[in-house]
């Protein structure tokens, strides 16, 4: 397997692919009807969004070909997967579809050098997968968890944070995500951070921030009350404390990315003594984004050995002066050498801090983020088509 020319050969398709995505569907429905249920396209919205999400995930596994910690990714991924009943023959009919969408769109770029390449690459992330999901099962893990909303608190219109209480233990590790989906929304799952450590009483704390236009989070947002039953799916993510206790700790979180953050200050603030030395950095957009200031001025009395620092834009200026007030107090920090970094927060500005870090100092492998699918938010290059996920992580353009 090739992992240069399976790059070469992705982008060549990423270009085109509004009409990869629709060969790929019409291939996979045409010779296997029976897995249309699996697939929620009822709009060009949800269209849309299957494209990126599958993009984006292909483009993950291909930029990690060459990189640690790529099988155990798939293994979470094929653990994920089973909330959506996926069976292995399913694995062989998404395979086939996929290259035959490659095929069809690559035009002369095409060979059969490329067919075996990707064939190769294939094989190894449906085993991955499967033999997650296989564990997952053998260990009587549930395809997701029913969960009851006991809980609501509104921030303004358009954030909630949602306390729910699953109907069987489900173990998570401070700093993990969950997938969550709603019966209105069928078919859909969304990521959501858990912003708390481990209960006694087994409950999950959700931030949930809207994004207009969305699949899922108006339902959370705006419609769901306590009573309802959402559906989960297995923890996840890379954001669960590592750091031995030697290592001191720099947290950085923008917006809803406050919930994995906080969910690690309460372990921390669970075991006094046990570090001596970290530092907060919360950033909004706004001052009234700051959503959880009561917990913020609870951990300065409670963590004295934890450094806070909240930005926000000077009052009447743009919201991306916070980016840049952020960037400023990076800078004027030492020792990030000595640091482990934890960062959450929208994707741009994870991208964005997780490229400035190690220009100061900080150990790229030292650097704890989570890679999730993106929203569909995508940037024009030139005037011309939006670049997808797939050609955003291949071919960066220069930051503006």
């Amino acid at each position: 397997m090739d992992p240069e020319i399976l790059r070469t050969s992705f982008a060549v398709v990423e270009r085109r692919a509004e009409f990869a995505l629709k060969y790929f569907y019409s291939h996979l429905f045409w010779h296997h009807p029976d897995v249309r249920a699996l697939f929620p396209l009822d709009s060009p919205e949800d269209k849309e969004r299957q494209r990126d999400r599958l993009f984006t995930a292909l483009a993950l596994v291909v930029a990690r070909l060459e990189g640690p910690g790529l099988h155990e990714y798939l293994r979470e991924l094929g653990r994920d997967h089973r909330k959506y009943l996926a069976r292995p023959e399913h694995y062989t009919a998404v395979g086939d579809s996929l290259i035959a969408a490659f095929a069809a769109v690559s035009g002369s770029a095409w060979s059969a050098e490329v067919e075996k390449a990707w064939d190769e690459a294939y094989t190894l992330v449906a085993d991955a997968m499967l033999d997650g999901a296989g564990e997952a099962e053998s260990q009587g893990q549930p395809s997701w968890w029913n969960a009851e909303v006991v809980g609501r608190t509104a921030h303004r219109d358009d954030l909630a944070v949602l306390t729910l209480r699953p109907d069987r233990p489900l173990p998570h590790l401070p700093g993990q995500y969950v997938s969550v989906g709603s019966p209105r929304a069928p078919g859909v799952w969304r990521p959501y951070s858990v912003g708390n450590a481990p209960r006694c009483d087994g409950t999950l704390d959700l931030h949930v921030s809207l994004v207009p236009g969305g699949a899922l989070s108006p339902e959370l947002v705006r419609r769901t009350r306590e009573g309802d039953v959402l559906r989960l799916g297995p923890p996840g993510g890379r954001l669960a404390l590592r750091t031995p206790v030697e290592r001191p700790l720099t947290f950085i979180a923008a917006g809803t990315g406050w919930a994995p953050v906080k969910a690690l200050l309460e372990h921390l603030g669970r075991a006094p003594g046990a570090y001596d030395e970290a530092r907060l950095f919360v950033v909004a957009r706004d001052v009234a984004y700051l959503y959880d200031r009561a917990v913020l001025e609870g951990l300065r009395g409670r963590v004295p050995w934890l450094d806070v620092t909240v930005i926000t834009p000077a009052p009447g200026r743009p919201k991306g002066q916070a980016t840049e007030r952020l960037l400023t107090a990076l800078g004027n920090r030492a020792n990030w050498a000595r640091h482990d970094v934890y960062l959450a927060g929208p994707p741009g500005l994870v991208e964005v801090i997780s490229s400035v870090l190690p220009r100061l100092g900080a150990e790229p492998k030292r650097i704890f983020c989570d890679e999730l699918p993106a929203t569909g938010r995508e940037r024009a290059v030139d005037g011309g088509r939006p670049l997808g996920p797939g050609a955003w992580l291949l071919q960066r353009p220069r930051p503006r």
